[in-house]
């Protein structure tokens, strides 16, 4: 098997995108219930996994810090604004670079690629979220490998951030395309987009949903949901 070579920049960009949300809080829920439209109120907080990656230290989880809400109406538990797609339990960018990578390379290419990143992701994980139908979003090529928008925007963060200090949820959620609750949701893209090729940029196409070989099944319970945006 011919061994995968990963430019090192390309490493320390994505491994930088993911560690620096390690402790992020996101606490903003600036709407009213799904389900009844009804006000809701402060509850709890949960530590969620981010990513998992492998480094020189070992192998360690990126985790943060979601607030949870309650329905003052209805009872429904309620997440806080989050960079997470609606069912899952990884990291939007990180299903972002499955879906870009897989699109590339294939899935078990790209499991591969991101084990040599040092993404602790299998190749079931990853061919299962490269199916997942999300909202459209913007790659660009570099090394010769195609990184996510939210990826990118992540890294250059920590530029920004000063020593000792955490990223705010608010700066995480725009990098990530995720201004709002409602920009978090699954949805299938409107009928006869067409990919962008121009100027080494391209925007994910949708795969055919009615054939992942997994069943289309999703993580988690489905029954906490997302602030309702106004």
């Amino acid at each position: 098997m011919r061994f995968t070579v990963i430019p090192p920049m390309l490493v320390s960009l994505v491994q930088e995108a993911f560690t620096v949300l390690d402790g992020a809080v996101f606490d903003t829920c600036i709407g009213t219930c799904p389900d009844c439209g009804g006000k809701v109120t402060g509850y709890d907080t949960r530590e969620r996994q981010f990513a998992r990656i492998v480094d020189e230290k070992g192998e360690r989880t990126i985790r943060v810090v979601v607030k949870r809400f309650r329905c003052v109406s209805c009872g429904k538990m309620v997440n806080a604004d989050e960079p997470f797609y609606p069912g899952t339990k990884t990291g939007a960018p990180v299903i972002d670079l499955c879906i870009a990578f897989s699109h590339q390379f294939g899935y078990g290419r790209a499991a591969r690629r991101l084990s040599t990143m040092g993404i602790a992701l299998d190749r079931m994980k990853c061919r299962h979220y490269a199916m997942l139908p999300v909202r459209p979003f913007r790659i660009l090529q570099m090394y010769g490998h195609p990184l996510p928008q939210s990826v990118l925007s992540l890294s250059l963060l920590t530029a920004t951030l000063r020593e000792g200090s955490r990223i705010e949820g608010a700066e995480a959620l725009a990098a990530c395309g995720f201004p709002s609750a409602g920009r978090a949701a699954l949805h299938r893209p409107p009928a006869g987009e067409e990919r962008d090729e121009g100027d080494n940029e391209e925007r994910y196409e949708e795969r055919d949903p009615s054939k992942p070989e997994d069943g289309g099944k999703q993580e988690g319970s489905g029954k906490e949901g997302k602030c309702k945006g106004p």
